[in-house]
């Protein structure tokens, strides 16, 4: 199946190297200078994944990316951001961004994060190939229940409705509207952070590690030199742990991450 990709711009060097890339790759491309002309473009040709610059003149990536979210676009977004900072790639994802790229880039990578991407947004793992066993890479089962996963002491399981709903302590997670709660509170999250809570709370009390997780999440390991889990993780606290509850989402040092009430 041909994917379209929507590539925004500004140095046309890049725009130029990337539009070859991914044409050869098996994209159908449509390449623009600049935010307004992306815009434009989302709107009339609905593509299935965006490659959004940041940095671009007159209406720059973030806004582009707030304008389509606000409209309710959810076509997945890749950034490219030749900003290294942790706040700046945070603001990218405050905007709807669902992954980004740091330049200078492999054109590799920005391969293999299109694929999850569009993977993810085809819907359910297993959907696409016919359904049946939708284990993945690490073991994980259909409910995204991980078999390579170190235990941590106090497990509790999450109740996992047949409806698609997960609750985990004050948790609980409505998959098919991809809603979330925290007690009364609804959490407004991206597609990636709802991914990675929802991927916590059906394993709740069970530290996954960093390589089960990229699979689960992103389709692909980026290594132990990524920030990329970090940055999810520590925005996703700010959404989930905010002041005057008891923290859910814990760190264990060296292994991964664990969703459960200390």
């Amino acid at each position: 199946m041909t994917h379209s990709v929507l590539l925004a711009e500004d140095d046309r060097p890049i725009r130029t190297a990337l539009e070859r890339a991914l044409t050869l790759e098996g994209y159908q491309v449509t390449a623009v200078a600049d935010g307004i002309q992306a815009l434009a473009a989302a709107h009339r040709e609905r593509p299935d994944v965006i490659l959004l610059d940041v940095m671009m003149p007159g209406i720059d990536g973030l806004q582009v990316c707030q304008v389509l979210r606000a409209e309710q676009n959810r076509t997945p977004i890749l950034m490219l951001t030749a900003r290294v900072e942790t706040a700046d790639r945070i603001a990218g994802l405050d905007a709807g961004a669902d992954d980004y790229v740091v330049k200078p880039f492999e054109v590799e990578e920005v391969f293999a994060r299109l694929r999850a991407l569009l993977r993810r947004s085809a819907g359910p793992a297993g959907a696409a190939d016919g359904g049946g066993s939708a284990a993945g890479p690490d073991g994980a089962d259909e409910n995204g229940e991980a078999g390579g996963a170190a235990e941590a002491g106090g497990a509790y399981e999450a109740l996992v409705a047949d409806s698609g709903v997960v609750e985990a302590a004050d948790l609980r997670i409505d998959g098919p509207s991809r809603r979330a709660w925290r007690g009364e509170r609804e959490l407004e999250l991206t597609r990636t952070e709802f991914e990675l809570l929802e991927l916590l709370a059906r394993n709740a009390g069970i530290v996954l590690d960093h390589s089960t997780i990229y699979d689960r999440i992103w389709g692909y390991d980026f290594g132990p030199g990524s920030k990329n889990l970090a940055v999810y993780v520590g925005y996703l606290r700010r959404k989930v742990d905010v002041p005057g509850t008891r923290p859910l989402i814990h760190t264990v040092r060296g292994v991964g991450y664990v969703l459960r009430e200390d």
